[in-house]
């Protein structure tokens, strides 16, 4: 049974992630006026505001950012102390925070906790999907998946598969427009722009053969949703470029066609990381092997299209 100063602990770690009583209520599955409850009662136990109160949203004082400090890095404490302790027991149990991107989360990791779950009943988990950087340490998160090798060095990553990125397009806007023989005729094509991060707007970045080429295109269509991109790339709006990932079964089915295959853009590996460990606990590492056992090397498409067509 978990403490009292965990769950005190943890209570008010939530409420300061999600910045309001309301959505810690919600996640807590409690009534607001229980949260709010809550709240008055550690304020009163420890004789200081923590948080100011809005009718909206919530902010931390400063003796709330410090308690606050302390809370995650006592937490932190705690989960590694089970860990260590449990981490010879062969049943994995107990809780696994695990955070993934909104849509590879949706569609492929959802339903791999779904089937984990069935075969670990006393591992708790919870999924956590949002496509903002994430600190595991300071959100008390045991790991997270995601495209592409952290730069935070504190971090383990480990790779799950491989994942190129292709052009593609439709046959139907192919057939209206013509396929692009060469890197130069983009510019006379309508292209659709997943905006990601900070990426220079309609800069592409191609590699062949080892070297890498840069190139700017136009379109009417933008996101930073991949999954609209994708869906305006098989109606037939332009050439898109996508993730191995996604592509594999649009190219086998036909809606999709891999345009100057010869060009890719970096890889976007797919990597689990966590933070770097001595004592790894048996839930974290069954999750892990899971995921490789589920993802296996992930979907290809040299069956689909020949890689080595000359520009």
């Amino acid at each position: 049974m978990k403490s009292d100063l965990a769950s005190q602990l943890e209570f008010f770690v939530l409420l300061a992630r999600h910045g309001s009583l309301s959505a810690a209520a919600r996640a807590l599955d409690i009534t607001p006026p229980a949260a709010t409850k809550r709240l008055s009662q550690l304020e009163e136990q420890l004789g200081v505001r923590l948080v100011n109160r809005t009718t909206r949203t919530s902010s931390l004082t400063p003796e709330g950012e410090t308690y606050l400090h302390y809370a995650t890095r006592i937490l932190a404490e705690l989960r590694e102390m089970e860990d260590a302790v449990s981490s010879t027991r062969s049943v994995p149990r107990g809780l696994l925070r695990v955070n993934a991107s909104l849509g590879f989360g949706r569609t492929a990791i959802a339903p791999i906790v779904s089937s984990f779950a069935r075969r670990y009943p006393q591992v708790e988990v919870q999924l956590d999907l949002s496509d903002r950087p994430v600190d595991l340490v300071a959100d008390g998160v045991d790991l997270a998946i995601r495209f592409g090798a952290p730069p935070d060095q504190r971090l383990v990553a480990r790779r799950i598969m491989s994942n190129r990125r292709f052009l593609c397009a439709a046959p139907r806007y192919l057939e209206r427009h013509g396929a692009p023989a060469t890197l130069a005729d983009l510019a006379a094509h309508h292209c659709i722009i997943h905006r990601q991060n900070d990426e220079a707007h309609g800069v592409w970045r191609l590699e062949r053969d080892g070297q890498m080429e840069t190139v700017k295109v136009r379109g009417m269509l933008a996101s930073n949703d991949g999954d609209i991109a994708l869906g305006w790339a098989l109606d037939g709006h332009g050439i898109l470029v996508r993730s191995e990932w996604d592509l594999a079964r649009h190219v086998e089915s036909g809606r999709l066609t891999v345009v100057l295959p010869q060009y890719v853009q970096p890889a976007a590996d797919l990597f689990v990381v966590y933070p770097n460990k001595s004592h790894q606990s048996a839930r974290a590492r069954a999750f892990i092997d899971f995921l490789v056992e589920q993802l296996g090397p992930g979907p290809r498409i040299e069956s689909q299209v020949d890689l080595t067509s000359p520009a």
